[in-house]
């Protein structure tokens, strides 16, 4: 954990090699998220839920509303990189999605239902990839010239689940909420 508080769990830094058992460790992380996030804010209030993360950062009420919009972009990437050759995928701004008035002051319990819908899924996929299927690749505008293979965005994930957990875990400690 740092003190840092925008990366609690540290940068991501793409690993130089991912094996089968790193890639079960994140498929196991994928899985617990919906439980975790859902444990992370029971018993919050509309007022702790509208409490930024951090100075100038998201609401609670926005991170969980931006991991399951962030994670189903991801669950169709996955899906695109393993029916078509290297594609290239669609960006979003995630920073305007999160001000949209669901995202804003929509009820959490909507995107909890949706994460763990996502999260089955996608989870059931990622169980079913062998090697050659987590060798396979998508390309993102923003990274151009680089294909990325899909056992380096399973990774990500995986971190980007630790990292926004960490958000509102972090915050509650530090508000003794």
């Amino acid at each position: 954990m740092s003190d840092d508080l925008r990366y609690p769990v540290g940068q991501f830094t793409p690993p130089a090699a991912v094996s089968a058992s790193d890639r079960a460790c994140f498929m196991a992380t994928l899985e617990e998220l919906p439980t975790r996030m859902r444990g992370a804010v029971a018993g919050l209030d509309e007022a702790q839920l509208d409490t930024p993360y951090r100075p100038d950062g998201w609401t609670v009420r926005q991170v969980v509303h931006h991991v399951p919009d962030s994670h189903m972009n991801a669950y169709m990437r996955f899906r695109l990189a393993l029916t078509e050759d290297n594609p290239v995928i669609r960006p979003y701004y995630e920073a305007r999605w999160a001000e949209l008035p669901d995202a804003r002051s929509g009820p959490v319990a909507m995107s909890l239902q949706l994460l763990e819908a996502v999260h089955v899924r996608w989870v059931m996929l990622l169980r079913a990839m062998g090697d050659a299927e987590f060798a396979r690749t998508y390309q993102h505008p923003e990274q151009p010239g680089r294909s990325i293979p899909l056992s380096e965005v399973l990774a990500m994930y995986a971190w980007h689940s630790r990292h926004h957990l960490a958000h509102i875990t972090r915050l509650r400690e530090r508000m003794g909420w």
